[in-house]
């Protein structure tokens, strides 16, 4: 997939001055997390995934789930595959909004599942319209995949929109996946975790976007139906048996503090999102629909600027002249002129600059 090998963890973050593509917050240093570790056994651990996180967990729910309805996982892409491939067969329908994710539309094809891409647009504000989803649900439809908060385009669907396409598939009897990695980084207020609404539902999220630690590789996927559950657990048994001891206790211990770090991170990246939402409001060369959470915005140069672009010598230009990487909209499906920005990650002065390069490298062909 084109978004893994461009990454910028292959290309070398020490090649690249301002990197703009990362999708989550800034990456903590294990010294500011304040850890004790020193009575960590380092052994197979519960294997659903730490009892106390999955508790904290639970209670952010305000109860709609309980503990033993949650599964820890490697990462949320360890969670969309276990749900991918216990879901689906080959020749099984399911139902996924583009742009998204490469891993919510690589996985399902691998199996040989049937997709029906239902794309958003530019035009319309990059909205979920869950009329148009249910449009393409069948009786062989097994599952319909959002995003909310959605990356890359940083939208947010309404609560009401979201209750509206939970009581759509639930008539339909499919089930909805709603990857919710960003629910805390939607700037009108949080909305409820997805799976306490209806137990055909299944909620997705992880500690490496909001929450800046993609490294300890530690998500988790939350289900209220029971035999389902058992069938993701049985699907992780498989795959790891359990998860890393050291980093579930990272994430736990950090998940205590949560508060203290939800402030931190809100702060930057209030102050990261103006100079971003302030450049693109100067902007000749570039339009976008305004993100209203994430950390991720999906700008486009404008069709003026457009015609007299060569794209591939923008790019190249923008990586090579001024070590400046975004990612580009084939990362998505989308055309090139299309590109996700990244502005939760860099420092202030790094996008600041990644900014005025990226503006740099258009007008350079102009």
């Amino acid at each position: 997939m084109p978004i893994e090998i461009e990454a910028p963890e292959q290309l070398g973050y020490d090649n690249i001055q301002c990197n703009l593509t990362e999708s989550s917050y800034s990456d903590f240093k294990f010294k500011d997390l304040k850890l004790d570790l020193d009575d960590l056994v380092i052994a197979y651990s519960d294997h659903r995934g730490h009892p106390e996180l999955r508790q904290l967990l639970a209670q952010e729910t305000g109860g709609g789930i309980i503990a033993d309805q949650i599964l820890l996982t490697s990462g949320a892409a360890q969670a969309l595959f276990i749900i991918s491939t216990t879901l689906l067969e080959p020749g099984d329908e399911m139902i996924v909004i583009r742009p998204n994710y490469a891993t919510n539309l690589e996985t399902p094809r691998a199996i040989g599942a049937n997709l029906k891409i239902v794309d958003l647009t530019f035009e319309k504000g990059w909205k979920i319209d869950p009329t148009a989803l249910e449009s393409q649900i069948t009786s062989k439809t097994k599952f319909v995949s959002i995003t909310v908060p959605h990356n890359p385009t940083g939208t947010v669907m309404s609560a009401d929109d979201l209750k509206t396409l939970v009581q759509i598939t639930d008539k339909h009897g499919c089930r909805l996946l709603v990857d919710e990695t960003y629910r805390e980084m939607n700037f009108n207020g949080t909305l409820p975790y997805a799976a306490t609404l209806a137990p055909h539902v299944i909620s997705v999220a992880s500690f490496s976007k909001t929450f800046g630690l993609p490294g300890i590789r530690v998500g988790w996927l939350m289900t209220r139906d029971e035999k389902l559950f058992e069938q993701f657990f049985a699907a992780k048994e498989q795959i790891q048996i359990c998860g890393s001891a050291l980093d579930e206790e990272i994430a736990c211990q950090f998940y205590r503090k949560r508060g203290h770090f939800i402030s931190l991170i809100f702060n930057n990246l209030q102050r990261r999102f103006t100079t971003l939402k302030n450049w693109m409001e100067s902007q000749e060369y570039l339009e976008w629909v305004e993100p209203t959470g994430g950390c991720v915005a999906f700008p486009r140069i404008n069709a003026a600027v457009l015609s007299r672009l060569d794209l591939e010598k923008f790019y190249r230009t923008l990586n090579r002249e001024y070590s400046t990487h975004v990612g580009p909209g084939h990362w998505f499906e989308q055309p090139k002129h299309f590109m996700r920005i990244g502005y939760g990650w860099p420092t202030d002065e790094a996008l600041s600059k990644g900014l005025r390069n990226i503006e740099s490298a258009i007008r350079a062909q102009l």
